[in-house]
Formats: structure tokens, sequence, C-alpha cells
């Protein structure tokens, strides 16, 4: 039985596809959950396997995302659209992983912001990198692009994640907003357009339900665990095949989030 109308989970798989200089891949499953950060209070209370800001087989804490002090997490979304010049209005959810047994690791969370009528005003991507780093790349999603099955947004790399990505480079994301499934793809591109990787997600729909949650945690009991362990397992493999390290640099300062500039041909 669904306990509420936006929440979720989703079962599906990530795919990481290196093409440059040299070729590997990685694939595995997982599951992420959908949250309505509107819908926070009534999850906590309704679900015994799921919490919010507390401890629970599944939880979700706002201090592991956003600026990482406990801020609640739609005030320091809406802040940083207020900021930015974007109008939503609408409703903000959330996709990433959620704490296993108290634990979470996140490359990637995505915050979809909504206008009033449903469609998508913005796209907030937050990166985490394993030196407990975070950083962010806010998008406006043009009115006329916001009810869109299929949205493309790209920025230019402004925060060391790997050892084996240098930081000039392009991200390009293919978005497909959660319905019955979901899809955030990323390919890397560097400075002169070549295709260095490829990462993604995709997931089928699952109403979030105590007995749903059961079933993530009993298919993937140490999913967090399978994360990390993949990303340095793919770099044991990379290191192996001789790729060149990247010198880790200063963590980006203030402000937290970068805005993404919009096209030339949309702006204005």
């Amino acid at each position: 039985m669904s306990i509420a109308p936006a929440s979720a989970l989703y079962r599906g798989t990530v795919i990481h596809r290196r093409f440059l200089p040299k070729a590997h891949a990685l694939r595995y499953r997982v599951f992420s959950l959908l949250v309505d950060l509107d819908e926070l209070p009534q999850l906590d209370r309704s679900l015994r396997l799921f919490g919010h800001n507390r401890r629970a087989v599944l939880s979700l804490w706002d201090r592991d995302h956003g600026p990482g002090d406990g801020t609640p997490l739609k005030a320091w979304v809406e802040r940083e659209l207020a900021q930015a010049g974007i109008t939503a209005g609408g409703p903000i959810r959330l996709l990433c992983y959620p704490r296993l047994w108290g634990f979470a690791f996140n490359p990637l969370s995505v915050y979809w912001c909504h206008r009033p009528d449903g469609s998508l005003a913005a796209v907030l991507h937050e990166v985490h990198n394993t030196f407990g780093e975070r950083h962010c790349y806010l998008a406006a999603v043009d009115a006329a692009d916001g009810a869109a099955r299929v949205i493309r947004q790209r920025a230019e790399k402004d925060f060391y994640v790997s050892p084996f990505l240098p930081m000039d480079m392009t991200y390009h994301f293919t978005l497909r907003p959660p319905a019955e499934a979901v899809t955030v793809g990323i390919d890397e591109t560097d400075s002169s357009g070549a295709k260095v990787l490829h990462a993604s997600f995709t997931g089928t729909h699952r109403a979030l339900s105590d007995a749903e949650i059961l079933r993530a945690v009993v298919r993937h009991p140490l999913m967090t665990v399978k994360v990390l362990a993949g990303i340095h397992w793919e770099a044991f493999h990379l290191w192996r095949k001789g790729i060149r390290l990247h010198r880790h640099g200063d963590a980006p300062t203030p402000p937290l989030v970068t805005v993404v500039p919009r096209p030339a041909a949309d702006a204005g």
C-alpha cells in the first residue's frame, strides 16, 4: 500500500563506462529513494522502517545533504532558487541513496524543483566525492521544456570528484524525471569534446511502504558498502591500467551551489 502519493523507491541499475584513455566498465544493481520534501513528516510518522533525522533501517538526514548543517532541505533549496532568480513554487523532490543501517554515500543526489502546475522549473545536482566534500550545480528548466519527458542540461565541471579525471571537463546531463521510471545520465567530455565517461542510473517505480522497504533491504542489505566498494574497485582497475592521476586541489569555497548559465539561445 502506498504511504504517500509522490515519495517512492526506484529499483534499478547503475552503469559506469569509461572510454578514454582506456576502456573500462562497471555495472551493479541498487535502489534509490525519491522523497517529496513536504511529505517527510508524514513518512516519518507512518513508516516503521523509515525515519527522518532519526535512526531507522532506512533514513534521510538533512545534514547528509545541502549545506551539511542540518538546515531543512526544502528551505535551503528554495533559498538557492531565489538567489538564482528561478521561480518554482511547487513540490521539491529529492532522488538519493538513503542511509541504510545508519550509513549513506551519495555520488549524486538530484533535486527536482517543480512549478505549481507540475512542470520542472529547475534541477539541482548535488555531487559528493569520497573526500567528504560536496558541491551543487543548479540549472533552470525553461517553461517550454518543463513538461518534457527528457531534460538535457550542461555544466562546466568545477569540483574535484575522481583522481582519474581532470577538472577541465564538461557534464552533459540526460534526465527522465521520476514517473513509472527514472533516468539520471551523465556524460563527461574533455576539452576537445571527446566523451571520456558515461554514468547513469535507471530505475523503476515502487510504492513506498514498509513492505517495499523490507524487500529492497533484503535484496541489497549492504548497498552503501557495495556503492563505495564499487568506486574503489573501479579506481584500483583504472590505476592498474596505468591511467594518469590528477592531484586533488583545494575544495571549492562557498557558495556551495554553482548556478549553471543558460545557453545563449535560451537566455533572457
